[in-house]
């Protein structure tokens, strides 16, 4: 689903015109960036908590030349989903198929 999907879809649902539809999901997605940019959390009950975490420096293997690289320390956004949402996704999940000989 992309962006536009989105905006079709509650713009579907609640009645109100897409291009203000668009604003506001515009709206919602730059101020969960400016949140994490900033090193805030963000919750959203029932959805799920983002984060920002710090990845470690670590060392690492150029596969072109074999040489080895060092990768610097960085922020990294990390998405943790709720238990609901887990268990939405879990009801809607197709069986997993089972292999027979």
């Amino acid at each position: 689903m992309t962006k536009a999907d989105l905006v079709e879809e509650i713009s579907a649902q609640t009645g109100v015109p897409k291009n203000h539809t668009a604003l506001i999901v515009e709206g919602l997605l730059d101020a969960c960036c400016r949140a994490l940019s900033e090193g805030k959390h963000l919750e959203i009950r029932g959805f799920g908590t983002f984060k920002v975490r710090e990845r470690r420096a670590r060392r690492a293997r150029n596969p072109r030349s074999g040489s080895e690289v060092l990768v610097p320390a960085k922020l990294v956004p990390v998405f943790k989903p709720s238990k609901e949402l887990k268990a939405q996704v879990l009801e809607a999940a197709p069986a997993p198929e089972t292999v027979t000989s």
